[in-house]
């Protein structure tokens, strides 16, 4: 009898073969130094010996007041820098891109590149551009105003302990716009035309048509865009280094976590680094980062899903 057939799918070992450099590059440059870095977080430094201390570090961290001070302030800092891309750099995204995808706007393609391109400049090019032109020495801003007749309203604002944090958040904004401004222009454009259509046919048209009709089917893609807003500005620390320095001066008013985490891990200036102390910091960081992750998935995305398509 001749055998059955075997209705067992192939083993696709071409997948594994495709996927299989991916892997390693990623597990070699995120997952390993991820648990190197939690590993250490649980030793501290005797000699040139490395002790197992549990979670001492951690109580250090958030129980001696020489270091909770610290990061309590970054931890503000960070929370305030993260608020104000919130609600300055998404909403502006969302009003430019509804802006552009207007089919009636002419030359909106240059517009959406003028946008983006502070985007793919460099942080240190950001930083130091921004350095000169607010200068109140040789910068051109108080010159700028002054042509309006705004000069009064100039302030050394990377140099005032009240300014300088949201000073650097606008100057980020400014850089980072044209990304979700791209994300939600392509999410315009998805919507059906049959959509808007059948809308047009019911009287909805203009502002109102995005207000009823298309930013409720773009809130997925803005859901997107404030998780990934959120896990960038708490693992921010280029702008803030370019301009303020590893200090995060004046006085430690623009100290965001990831500029404490430089200066505790590898030390700057008389204070002496120290690897178990900045891992520590640095797991903190991925708990919050965790948190907030966790937060949007199973407490907002799922809410979200009502509006695709």
């Amino acid at each position: 009898m001749p055998d059955p057939i075997d209705k067992r799918p192939p083993r696709r070992w071409h997948i594994a073969v495709f996927l299989a450099p991916a892997v390693l590059v990623y597990s070699a440059i995120m997952i390993f130094p991820l648990f190197a870095t939690l590993n250490l977080s649980l030793y501290t430094a005797d000699g040139q010996n490395q002790v197992f201390a549990g979670l001492d570090n951690f109580r250090t961290l958030f129980g001696d007041p020489r270091w909770s001070e610290s990061f309590w302030n970054a931890f503000k800092n960070n929370a305030w820098f993260f608020l104000i891309h919130m609600l300055v750099q998404n909403p502006l995204g969302v009003i430019l891109a509804a802006i552009l995808s207007h089919p009636a706007l002419r030359f909106s393609a240059f517009y959406r590149t003028a946008i983006f391109i502070p985007t793919i400049l460099s942080f240190v090019i950001v930083g130091f551009a921004w350095k000169l032109i607010l200068s109140p020495v040789w910068g051109i801003a108080p010159d700028m105003l002054g042509a309006i007749g705004l000069k009064s309203l100039y302030a050394p604002w990377l140099g005032k302990e009240a300014y300088a944090l949201t000073t650097l958040s606008l100057i980020s904004v400014w850089q980072f716009v044209g990304i979700p401004m791209m994300l939600i222009y392509a999410a315009l454009l998805s919507i059906p035309d049959e959509v808007l259509e059948a809308a047009e046919c019911d009287g909805i048209t203009g502002i109102s048509a995005f207000w009823k009709i298309k930013l409720p089917l773009i809130l997925p893609s803005i859901g997107i865009i404030s998780i990934l807003t959120f896990v960038a500005n708490f693992n921010a620390f280029d702008l803030i280094y370019a301009a303020q320095g590893a200090l995060a001066g004046p006085d430690f008013s623009t100290d965001i976590l990831g500029t404490l985490l430089y200066r505790t891990f590898f030390g700057f200036q008389l204070q002496l680094g120290d690897p178990n102390m900045g891992s520590t910091i640095a797991t903190a960081m991925f708990g919050i980062i965790l948190i907030g992750v966790c937060i949007y998935l199973f407490g907002v995305q799922t809410r979200l899903r009502r509006y695709q398509f």
